[in-house]
């Protein structure tokens, strides 16, 4: 039976992987990013019934305009995969950026909680359940140097996981908090502003985590009976055992 399963930051990495496997098992999709045309790429190399959605999801109306969009037969989402997020910046406290904080906050925490309350009430309404998945990060159990507002975001999806695990409970509504470490996506790209070489040095001398590493671990998830649920999961690539112990060759 397909399954309708909601992927926000799709256009590329670990939420572009999440599409790539559920659609090759044939769910459909509701697809969203901030770039229209990576997601009309991905779209159009899916073969499953795709919906995408260009917006921010740190612009609440934006986000209120999207779900009003859906048709009523798109929106009995079944799995709602909370990807979008980000770092940026490795700058201490005291030399901290506003506007790099107000970016991670108003994504990782804000976008979330956004997307979550305006799409569980279409799940409860159902009443056949459904499950949410957060993708959080190690950077939300340990806080490193240079981490400070991003781990506080990430820290922040982990309680957010727990919130949501108790205030979903009566309506069978599962959440699972997917927290990686090192995978190499354009994420440090990103958080080093386009600085590919500072990027590819925090994957050097080590196997990191690939997107579809952590697509697998989320259809897994989301493939257990109706009786089953995974809280939390840590998943590290085998050459690093926490945020601050990482072997390189």
């Amino acid at each position: 039976m397909k399954r309708t399963v909601l992927i926000t930051g799709a256009t590329a990495g670990i939420g572009k992987a999440c599409a790539e496997i559920f659609a090759a098992h044939g769910d459909r999709l509701i697809l969203t990013g901030r770039r229209a045309e990576r997601l009309a790429s991905l779209a159009e190399s899916l073969d499953t019934d795709v919906q995408t959605y260009a917006f921010d999801v740190r612009e609440l109306s934006q986000v209120q305009a999207f779900v009003g969009q859906l048709e009523d037969e798109w929106k009995a989402v079944d799995i709602l995969i909370n990807n979008a997020g980000l770092a940026v910046n490795t700058t201490k406290i005291q030399e901290g950026l506003y506007e790099d904080w107000d970016r991670m906050i108003d994504t990782n925490v804000k976008g979330l909680l956004y997307i979550t309350r305006e799409v569980s009430p279409l799940m409860i309404a159902r009443g056949k359940g459904g499950h949410i998945i957060n993708i959080a990060s190690i950077a939300g159990k340990q806080v490193y140097p240079g981490g400070n507002v991003y781990c506080a975001s990430k820290h922040a999806v982990d309680a957010l996981s727990q919130a949501m695990r108790i205030d979903m409970l009566e309506h069978h509504i599962k959440v699972t908090n997917i927290a990686p470490g090192m995978v190499d996506t354009e994420f440090s790209v990103v958080r080093y502003k386009g600085d590919q070489n500072a990027a590819d040095n925090v994957y050097k001398g080590l196997d990191p985590l690939t997107a579809e590493d952590v697509a697998d671990v989320v259809f897994y998830s989301a493939g257990l009976p109706p009786h089953v649920t995974i809280n939390d999961l840590v998943l590290m690539p085998t050459a690093q055992a926490s945020a601050f112990h990482v072997y390189r060759e």
